[in-house]
């Protein structure tokens, strides 16, 4: 048998230390920059921090396609409007092709960020044709007063933001009221479906492009019997009124104001949404007028909101307002008082702090590029979650405990090396969890968790694989220093292949899956290549340092490389033969 190449074996084994060196410094400056960064600990997920989760599938209803580009917008405005609610450890991102997760921490309200996330926010600004309370719930309403203040009147104004030019909603023309504020057309108090004559008068009015090319009678008919019929005050009718109707329809919506349920006939989309550059919620302090919302168009939007609003200025209550229309809701109707240029305007009325800061999100956010149907909501609570991290950690404190005590009983003093890298292992699968947080958004999740259990079996294999291959090499009588370099080829294919298979089992599980088995997937893939790298650049060199030391390389019977005990046989020996061709003794030496 050749002997071993005595340049390579000698130039392996006295550079060990470079590599423990490099493993060191890997891990100091991974903890300096934990430490830089702040985040010291990893980031948790819904089920262990507490919270709520949704999960949103994307549906091709509005002429969209279903892609990369819809979706990524879309996780950024529904990310703006989380934002906006002052969420600031919101997780939202794309799983799959079709869905998006929502994971919304502890102390959220979870009912408002789920209207805001879920809204599809089809935004525009449409004339209003008729207005007028809706159901048996205007009975029970208060009788606001009719000069159109902010305080009294359940319709908001708009004006100018600019402090000169600033129209008050007193100089609003006076027109026939309802008890509520609302003035209703002659034509639709006289009959349940307004005469054709009234319908076209509003909608020349109010707005040209509905009625430029002449609806047919037909179709106006059926659109001021809908509006006639429509009874605002029933949930079922609300989620279905203005279904489907396009930006240039004629349509119907329902709006809450003060709690009464108001019925609207809104005209054709003089302003989309997206034209509104920015929006906010401010408190004016100057006038008294409580909360208010303050908007900016961009240039296109500016002209079409001037032009408007000087058409409306000139029509009667309630032809002189405009409603707010989110995915057919009107949210606010605002009257006008005289046409309002410069692309700013403000939003007065009897807003609350919360209803001002909810408009002003949807204005500012704008619209998803898709609808989305709400899948699953998870609410988990902090106790709950906190139960579940104990429950997690005393599972992983039991899975290595057991590990040690088998290591220890099988390996002895071998136990030593094995604890000390499993314990490099778990320092740099920590460290890497608390960056990869605040970098990718990485979130220890209970199955997260489960990843990083199983992990300390695959890691303590590969360790078992090495010692076994040394043993196997003093069995057949080496001595351990070059039994550690002969066994080090053989037991690293065994490592890498199996390493290589348990990392694309992880990987085929994080591309099929969503949800939460993401994150088993993502730990185990983890945890997979940091075996690797603690095997290669901390094991293998602690071994051949530990070889050098008379504990193990004598064979004490505590080492767990007693050759006696490991029923070693005799030193191999191998044969030179004489020169010449007279049979003589054979002289033997060990290889």
């Amino acid at each position: 048998m050749a002997a071993p190449k005595k340049g390579r074996s000698a130039s392996a084994q006295s550079k060990p230390g470079r590599s423990l060196a490099l493993i060191l410094i890997a891990i100091v400056g991974l903890t300096g920059g934990m430490f830089a960064t702040g985040d010291t600990t990893p980031r948790l997920g819904i089920d262990l921090a507490g919270g709520t989760s949704i999960t949103l599938e994307a549906k091709a209803d509005q002429g969209s396609a279903i892609n990369k580009a819809n979706m990524d917008t879309a996780v950024e405005i529904m990310n703006r409007r989380v934002n906006g609610l002052g969420v600031t450890e919101a997780e939202v991102q794309t799983q799959g092709d079709r869905n998006i997760i929502v994971n919304i921490p502890k102390g959220t309200d979870s009912k408002e960020a789920r209207e805001q996330v879920g809204t599809t926010a089809k935004l525009y600004f449409r004339p209003v044709l008729a207005s007028e309370p809706s159901g048996t719930a205007a009975d029970a309403s208060p009788s606001p007063s009719a000069s159109g203040s902010p305080s009294a009147s359940p319709s908001p104004s708009v004006s100018a933001s600019g402090a000169d030019d600033k129209a008050t909603s007193s100089s609003t023309p006076s027109a026939s009221a309802t008890p509520q504020g609302r003035a209703v057309t002659n034509g639709l108090k006289a009959d349940a479906t307004p005469s054709a004559s009234a319908s076209a008068s509003a909608s020349a009015s109010a707005s040209p492009s509905a009625s430029a090319d002449g609806t047919a009678a037909t179709d106006e008919a059926k659109i001021q019997a809908q509006y006639a019929s429509l009874d605002c005050s029933k949930e079922s009718v609300r989620a279905e009124a203005g279904e489907g109707a396009k930006p240039g329809d004629t349509t119907v919506g329902c709006g809450e104001i003060q709690g009464v349920w108001y019925k609207y006939l809104l005209g054709a989309a003089a302003v989309d949404g997206t034209e509104v550059e920015k929006a906010q919620a401010v408190f004016d302090t100057q006038t008294a007028a409580g909360w208010q919302v303050t908007m900016k168009f961009n240039s296109k939007g500016a002209k079409k909101f001037a032009d408007i609003t000087g058409k409306l200025a000139q029509n009667q209550d309630p032809q002189n307002q405009f409603g707010i229309v989110l995915d057919g809701d009107v949210v606010s109707s605002p009257f006008v008082s005289s046409a309002i240029t410069g692309g700013q305007a403000q939003i007065s009325g009897s807003f609350t702090q919360e209803e001002a800061q909810g408009l002003a999100n949807m204005l500012s956010y704008g619209a998803l590029p898709l609808s989305f149907r709400e899948q699953s909501v998870t609410t988990v609570s902090a106790a709950l979650g906190g139960d579940q991290l104990q429950a997690g950690l005393l599972a992983g404190a039991i899975g290595l405990a057991l590990v040690v005590i088998y290591l220890v009983a099988y390996y002895r003093g071998l136990s030593l090396i094995a604890i000390a890298s499993l314990l490099v292992s778990a320092a740099l699968t920590y460290l890497l969890m608390s960056l990869l947080g605040p970098a990718i958004g990485f979130a220890l999740n209970l199955p997260a968790v489960c990843g990083a259990i199983v992990a300390i079996g695959i890691t303590a294999d590969s360790f078992i694989v090495y010692f076994e291959r040394v043993r196997d090499e003093i069995r057949e009588g080496r001595s351990l220093r070059p039994a550690v370099e002969r066994a080090w080829p053989r037991a690293r294919r065994t490592i890498l292949v199996s390493d290589f298979v348990s990392f694309l089992a992880a990987a085929v599980l994080f591309v099929v899956t969503v949800g939460k088995v993401q994150g088993f997937a993502f730990t185990l893939g983890l945890t997979t290549v940091l075996d690797v790298v603690v095997v290669f650049f901390f094991t293998k060199p602690l071994m051949t340092l530990a070889a050098r030391r008379k504990f193990f390389a004598n064979g004490h019977k505590w080492s767990g490389l007693d050759p006696k005990s490991l029923g070693a046989k005799p030193p191999l020996r191998r044969t030179r033969r004489p020169a010449g061709p007279v049979a003589g003794p054979v002289e033997t030496k060990e290889a």
